[in-house]
């Protein structure tokens, strides 16, 4: 997806840290099939280096850590036919997220600023996460005809109650607060504290140094709002799910609403049934799985195509989504997301 990959990513040794920055602070840091390779080249090195006590996983620029995979190059390939960088891509990606969650060493993620998709994918999945008064953490995917992934649908249906399904379908980003109550993160420290943080962590233990640093966050919005959450969005059907919606007298419903009706159909009820499979799994590589097979899938017979196109490409935020309408979305076409693909199974949790 470039060829310099170098640049796109910085790999730094700093005492006992080993200081990985995504590096493409104008695309908000998006990750290239580049970086994923130069994430896990650089995890493979200091696994076994006795000197690198401590990752550190942070993005450049004052924007935020990372908006997500870079879907552009994806959408590109995907209309020159090129399935095999689609696959390759996710493939890779998916098995970058699992090795950060099984890695031996701490890893500490920064998650300041925006935090979205697969900017989730390279430090929800780390031992220390971080989140500051700046962030905002979230899985929009719905909005642009695809389904979470990078073993988002594992964090999200760990969320207490049903607030990971009111992220994923509303596709709306948290703060921190809200961060750090639904699971996606562990510390709070205050933005202009992280360049003496990251200091202090490559010369002493990860745990002191982020309790010496983190700071009380403030109070989560989401936990006030779990009873009608958790009335809602139990429901079995998106049609469900959106009458009961309609019912209900919170502000912050009638949002919800309004933000669900815009997103892709076949993605609402894909996403839907992948969290619910997610909260019956036992592993990250199972999610990871089974996402690999929708992220295929949602090129192939999805609308992702569309959703980047009237997102990234054409602009003019007016996607065509097919079917248009949740009741027309049945069953059998749902199931079609979540068979194996002419590529084959990514093969994690074997």
């Amino acid at each position: 997806m470039t060829s310099d990959p170098e640049q796109e990513l910085l790999i730094d040794e700093q005492g006992v840290l080993g200081r990985i920055t995504l590096n493409r602070p104008k695309a908000l840091n998006s990750l290239t099939l580049g970086m994923v390779r130069s994430v896990r080249a650089a995890l493979d090195k200091w696994r076994d280096d006795d000197r690198i006590r401590a990752v550190l996983v942070e993005g450049a620029g004052d924007r935020g850590l990372c908006a997500g995979g870079d879907i552009r190059a994806i959408y590109d390939a995907s209309q020159t036919g090129d399935e095999s960088l689609v696959a390759t891509f996710w493939g890779e990606e998916y098995r970058m997220n699992a090795a950060l969650a099984r890695y031996p060493k701490p890893v500490v993620g920064l998650m300041d600023g925006i935090c979205m998709g697969g900017g989730v994918g390279v430090s929800a999945h780390g031992s220390h996460r971080v989140v500051t008064e700046r962030s905002k953490v979230g899985m929009p995917e719905v909005g642009i005809g695809f389904a979470p992934d990078v073993g988002g649908t594992h964090l999200l249906s760990r969320a207490p109650g049903e607030l990971g399904t009111h992220m994923a379908l509303t596709g709306a980003p948290v703060g921190a607060a809200d961060a750090l109550h639904c699971g996606l993160a562990d510390y709070y420290v205050p933005s202009a504290g992280l360049g003496e943080l990251a200091a202090a962590l490559s010369t002493g233990p990860v745990d002191a140094v982020l309790e010496k640093y983190a700071e009380q966050p403030p109070e989560s919005a989401l936990k006030s709002e779990r009873g009608w959450i958790d009335e809602v969005y139990s429901a079995d059907s998106v049609e469900e799910l959106l009458h009961r919606l309609r019912q209900r007298p919170e502000p912050a419903a009638r949002s919800a609403v309004e933000a669900i009706v815009t997103k892709s159909p076949t993605s609402l009820k894909v996403t839907l049934r992948s969290l619910r499979e997610a909260a019956r799994e036992s592993s990250l590589e199972q999610a990871l799985d089974r996402e690999f097979r929708v992220s295929e899938a949602c090129v192939r017979i999805g609308d992702f195509v569309e959703g980047v196109r009237a997102t990234l490409v054409d602009k003019d935020k007016n996607p065509a989504w097919s079917p248009g309408r949740v009741e027309e979305v049945g069953t059998d076409f749902v199931d079609r997301f979540f068979q194996p693909p002419e590529v084959g199974d990514l093969g994690l949790s074997d």
